[in-house]
């Protein structure tokens, strides 16, 4: 059965400035559904490459309760592996599903480390810029956010794991030097959400730790976000390929909340909303 379009509530102009302002005063934790445009993401890879099928998938999230889609067309795969994508293929990748995606009303972020994919995609309509690399990577990244004055998502990342290092500091010390990126390029304060990188360049103990000690991120005074879900650390504590990981997943997105989480990041929108709204209501008893 065919599901039915969403109301578009406001143009994408419109949506853009409030929007995490908007997502920070839910009274609840805001819910990014994940759309991965690839051929090689490690859990969904090619699953929504034809774009009318990752158009019915944007929507079938929003229909789920997706507050935010996140839109990706360069595979990330946090324990590597991931094949380098050139600027213009991954402009073509979203070129036929990226303005469609935005059109179903629910504000979009666009997954990306290339500033000029970024700046593409903010003068499309995106609302939000998810950068793995925490404005590391890409020199103009920073200058694109500025001046087009949108919140972005900086995330912890490393090239590889090292099982040696305390990865609490590290993690704390490499937002210090994002954060003054952002502050040097003018991006103010109230636009930046700081993502721990749940298994990017981390051993599976290290992104357990790192969940376990969310905490560590209130010392910034930012809202921060969570994406645990699929990841490999779920099979290092109960052997499962990406797709059986649910229960895992949901378990650490739960624990994030409670931690503070603002945001969490998702493959199964329904279930999250679903776990989310049964945790809220049975503590509302209390």
């Amino acid at each position: 059965m065919a599901l039915p379009d969403p109301v578009v509530s406001a143009p994408p102009a419109q949506v853009r400035e409030p929007v995490l302002a908007r997502l920070l005063t839910l009274g609840r934790p805001a819910v990014m559904g994940i759309l991965n445009v690839t051929p090689d993401s490690f859990s969904d890879g090619g699953r929504f490459i034809d774009p009318a099928t990752a158009i019915a998938h944007g929507r079938r999230m929003a229909l789920e309760g997706a507050d935010l889609l996140d839109v990706g067309a360069e595979s990330t795969r946090p324990y590597g592996d991931a094949v380098p994508v050139g600027l213009e293929e991954e402009l073509a990748r979203l070129r036929p599903i990226l303005p469609a995606v935005i059109e179903l009303g629910v504000p979009v972020s666009i997954d990306t480390i290339k500033a000029k994919v970024a700046a593409w995609a903010l003068g499309t309509g995106a609302a939000i810029v998810n950068d793995v690399w925490g404005l590391q990577r890409d020199p103009d990244m920073a200058r694109v956010v500025a001046e087009h004055r949108v919140p972005v998502i900086i995330m912890h990342n490393r090239d590889g794991a090292d099982p040696a290092i305390d990865i609490i500091a590290d993690v704390v010390s490499f937002f210090g030097r994002s954060l003054d990126i952002a502050a040097r390029a003018g991006i103010a304060r109230e636009h930046i959400v700081l993502d721990p990188g749940i298994g990017f360049g981390k051993t599976p103990e290290q992104s357990i730790a790192v969940l376990g000690r969310l905490d560590a991120l209130k010392t910034f005074g930012l809202p921060f976000l969570v994406g645990a879900s699929r990841k490999r650390f779920i099979n290092s504590v109960v052997a499962s390929p990406p797709d059986r990981r649910l229960g895992g997943s949901i378990a650490a997105h739960l624990l994030a909340v409670q931690a503070g989480a603002a945001i969490v990041r998702v493959h199964d929108v329904a279930e999250t909303v679903q776990a989310l709204r049964v945790t809220a209501a049975i503590a509302g008893t209390r």
